[in-house]
């Protein structure tokens, strides 16, 4: 190789600022026989970073449950999940991160968050038909808070309204934990004739391999390195690791991809996301169980005096690698160049498992590709955990320590005036949600985001969970009860469950405390997706959120996102949450608990930090979706929404206002008023009917063990509780509806002043 060895103590050292452990660097040694080079150690910093390779995680990861009749492709074959829809289709769908790059560059983090899930799902043959996002900020009041938001936000509207794929469903919540490190997940779903699919694969020697999309550039560099550390006072420096995108490029890319695979000439294909060219010929010839020779110096490029290293590791946003059937490469440089994009070989497949990187003629790395990947040389680790203190302080709240408001509308409008609640209208409407003209829940508002799959009677239900404060409370519950919640919201609009897939975004793994609630999470999404039958498909794993500013490390709350997929059987059924009629008669389904543990009312009102996670039951759960399933189905229901952030009075509000609507009930007096109002345990859902079928509702629920109660009726223009008026609709919807643009204030928001971090 031209690229010399130095000493062995010189390489350890470089090895080290790589951020590989030392018993890492022996590995290399001994899977290469040799001291290795710098370009070699880059390689592996990279393939071997917790973002790439899942060291920490990977061991809790293989627990949850996999397998499932509608799935197609187990957790880790693919690049994203692949479901059975029936009628011949499949739907790929997968949740990912981009924390840190917008924690330092909110724009194109956000923007290239999008763009690097979205073809995730086009390289496997499906065309993108929706989206949805998780966002984390820090407190509202901040300036970096309102500059980070902003900038996502017009990040990922950006990119996706160009692009074309509607945003149908997501949330926004905020808490001081975020304040450095905000949150950025990403989730794009899209639909593919089954036998139409392409794997992320290459065999064959011989077969060439070429690269395709965009030059190739400086931006994102080590950039799944630093995914995989620590956000610090001198993270700002790290720009160069934030990639740039381009949506339109992207589209061109998307068109030329579903065309080339008609051709039928295509071997495999991968997205070149984190350790671009590294990680897609490392990835795809360990899965095929071949080589590849790639010649660095054939890579198009947008910037001179590019280093072999930095072409292997550039993150250059809208690229491919694509392993072509020898003699058939006219037909795919033809479709390239007819969407006027790059389509050169740079190599070709092997026997064997060894990667070979030239430049100019000369080996500059030499690597056995099965060494570099997640499931095959990678390193594993056991990680130590143990349960931290404020655990013991959370199972010691008492609720009767906790004065009753004496004042309970003042309440009311603090939960409806909270940013948590409030309404992120100001968010939604950054996004394009018609594009494609198949989200059906702009007409009709519903827990999840409802997209038509034309042409047939079916369509898709979709939803993003998790209250990260129920998980800080409780790992195992908390995380548990967001699988719940996301399969709750699917069967409310008339769905059924059928796959998760997750965004697992925690603080630093080698801290004992948060790798338990690690440990924790895993196991309640595991209880969970058993019980609901919904298999984990794949996802993504974020650790080192938590940032270290003045010498002092917070990390943030344990935030496992659940992307859920549904089916609706019969489009006809979509259940939205909107009362429609005066006179409608409102129920509750699920049984009322004196329990304010973990609730917005709680942590914000009475500003208790420490408390447990809501009640939540599997069993009970499993039951009322089975039972609500059964309901929606008879078509007994003419709204459902399920109680969740701010309790019963914010789940009313939020279906009264849509027409405008009012509501009079009355609270159970067995129940603290501010329990029934505010609480937030699980397991219950408003459902409203037409007057006379209360005999069938009784009728269905008497065969089962849930409770169900009459809280009153849909009436005019107020709300009205216990015979006492807490005001008009209208104008509880105008201190709803203003929150959040209050915050932002216009175009005031401006990157704060001083340090970054700040």
């Amino acid at each position: 190789m031209d690229e010399k060895t130095t000493g062995h103590a010189s390489n350890f050292e470089t090895a080290k600022k790589l951020g590989l452990l030392p018993e890492e660097y022996d590995m290399i040694r001994e899977y290469l026989g040799r001291e290795p080079n710098f370009t070699e150690l880059s390689i592996y910093s990279v393939m071997w970073s917790e973002h790439c390779s899942y060291k920490n995680s990977i061991k809790w990861l293989k627990t949850l449950p996999r397998k499932g009749e509608h799935l197609l492709a187990e957790a880790g074959d693919e690049n994203a999940g692949l479901v059975d829809l029936g009628d011949g289709l499949a739907c790929a769908f997968k949740i990912e991160s981009h924390n840190h790059p917008s924690a330092l560059e909110p724009y194109q983090g956000a923007a290239t968050g999008v763009g690097g899930i979205n073809r995730d799902i086009f390289t496997m043959g499906a065309r993108p038909i929706a989206q949805l996002n998780s966002l984390r900020f820090g407190n509202p009041s901040r300036e970096r808070t309102k500059w980070l938001m902003k900038g996502v936000v017009k990040g990922i509207g950006d990119y996706g309204n160009a692009f074309g794929v509607p945003v149908v469903g997501g949330e926004v919540f905020f808490d001081d934990c975020y304040n450095t490190n905000p949150l950025v997940n990403a989730m794009s779903v899209g639909v593919v004739r089954k036998g139409n699919t392409i794997s992320a694969t290459s065999y064959g020697k011989g077969n060439p391999v070429f690269i395709v999309g965009s030059s190739t550039g400086k931006d994102g560099i080590h950039g799944a390195t630093f995914a995989s550390e620590d956000i610090t006072e001198a993270s700002a420096d790290k720009i160069p690791a934030v990639q740039v995108g381009d949506p339109f490029q992207e589209k061109l890319l998307l068109e030329a991809t579903l065309e080339v695979i008609k051709t039928g000439a295509v071997v495999g294909m991968q997205d070149m996301g984190a350790a671009g060219i590294t990680c897609s010929t490392s990835e795809m010839s360990a899965k095929g169980k071949h080589g590849m020779i790639i010649h660095l110096d054939k890579v198009p490029l947008r910037q001179k005096n590019m280093q072999p290293f930095e072409i292997l590791l550039s993150e250059s946003q809208e690229r491919m690698l694509v392993v072509v059937k020898k003699g058939r490469e006219k037909e795919v440089t033809e479709v390239f160049d007819k969407w006027d994009l790059n389509c050169v070989q740079i190599g070709e497949v092997t026997e064997g498992d060894i990667l070979k990187y030239y430049w100019q003629g000369d080996l500059v790395a030499e690597v056995p590709a099965g060494s570099l990947v997640l499931g095959g040389g990678a390193p594993v680790y056991d990680r130590q955990y143990d349960e931290p203190d404020y655990y013991r302080k959370n199972r010691a709240f008492n609720m009767d320590l906790v004065p009753m408001p004496a004042d309970i509308k003042k309440v009311a409008r603090h939960l409806l005036g909270n940013h948590n609640i409030a309404s992120k209208k100001w968010v939604v409407d950054q996004y394009d949600t018609m594009v494609g003209t198949k989200n059906m829940s702009t007409n009709k508002e519903a827990d999840a985001g409802v997209v038509n799959l034309k042409g047939s009677n079916k369509a898709l239900a979709l939803s993003v969970d998790c209250n990260p404060r129920y998980v800080y409370a409780d790992p195992e519950k908390g995380c548990a009860i967001a699988v719940a919640e996301s399969a709750r919201n699917i069967v409310c609009s008339g769905g059924r469950p059928l796959a998760i897939t997750n965004c697992l975004n925690f603080g630093n793994p080698y801290n004992p405390h948060v790798y338990w609630q690690f440990v924790g999470a895993i196991k309640g999404m595991s209880a969970a997706c058993e019980k609901l039958n919904t298999p984990v498909t794949g996802g993504n794993v974020s650790f080192y959120n938590q940032s270290t500013i003045n010498n002092k490390t917070e990390p943030v709350f344990p935030t496992p996102v659940i992307g859920m997929l549904g089916i609706l059987e019969d489009k006809k059924r979509m259940t939205g949450i909107a009362f429609t009629d005066e006179g409608d008669q409102i129920y509750l389904i699920g049984r009322s608990r004196n329990d304010i543990a973990s609730s917005e009312y709680l942590y914000s009102y009475h500003q208790v930090k420490n408390s447990p996670a809501p009640y939540f039951d599997l069993d009970e759960e499993h039951e009322l979706q089975q039972v609500l399933s059964e309901l929606i189905h008879r078509g007994l229901i003419v709204s459902a929404h399920d109680v969740s952030d701010g309790g019963l009075f914010t789940t009313l509000f939020e279906s009264a206002r849509i027409n405008g609507l009012g509501f009079t009930i009355d609270t159970d007096a067995e129940i603290r008023k501010d329990a029934f109002l505010f609480g937030e345990a699980q397991s219950r859902v408003v459902v409203t009917l037409k007057p006379g079928d209360e005999g069938n509702l009784a009728e269905l629920l008497a065969s089962s063990s849930l409770e169900f109660s009459l809280l009153g009726e849909v009436t005019g223009k107020n709300a009205v509780v216990d015979g006492e008026d807490f005001g008009s609709i209208d104008e509880l919807n105008e201190l709803y509806e203003s929150v959040i643009p209050a915050m932002m204030d216009g175009d005031s928001v401006k990157v704060p002043a001083g340090d970054r971090q700040g």
